[in-house]
């Protein structure tokens, strides 16, 4: 039997596990967002996924690190931040389990800080 697989979207939040991490790398099964666009997401052909992690702990003064607050629609237990700074590409298939989406605004801010990350107009 085939597993049903939910589609992969801009802004939704999976469970990824990030073991085995080298130096400062996130470590252990946490919150990824995905980042890419839906246009990629869409491809059936494309295995891969553009993500950064969230994780518990951050610094608000860190222009890369986007404070988010837990919430019904994100699906998260705890507030976190969103490291923006640690963009990733992984396969599709280390994406275990949908957690929820990240609200608008928050994303808004997201895209801000990628685009100051790799210095995009």
């Amino acid at each position: 039997m085939a597993t049903i697989r939910r589609p992969v979207r801009r802004a939704q939040i999976w469970w990824v596990d990030w073991n085995p991490a080298r130096g400062s790398e996130q470590a252990g099964r946490r919150p990824t967002l995905i980042v890419q666009t839906d246009a990629a997401n869409e491809q059936d052909e494309y295995n891969l996924v553009i993500v950064t992690p969230i994780s518990g702990g951050g610094h608000a003064d860190v222009p890369t690190h986007i404070a988010i607050r837990a919430s019904q629609a994100n699906g998260l237990e705890k507030d976190g931040f969103v490291r923006c700074e640690q963009i990733l590409t992984i396969t599709r298939d280390r994406l275990d389990g949908y957690i929820g989406f990240l609200e608008p605004a928050y994303m808004k801010r997201v895209g801000e800080a990628l685009r100051a990350v790799l210095d995009l107009d």
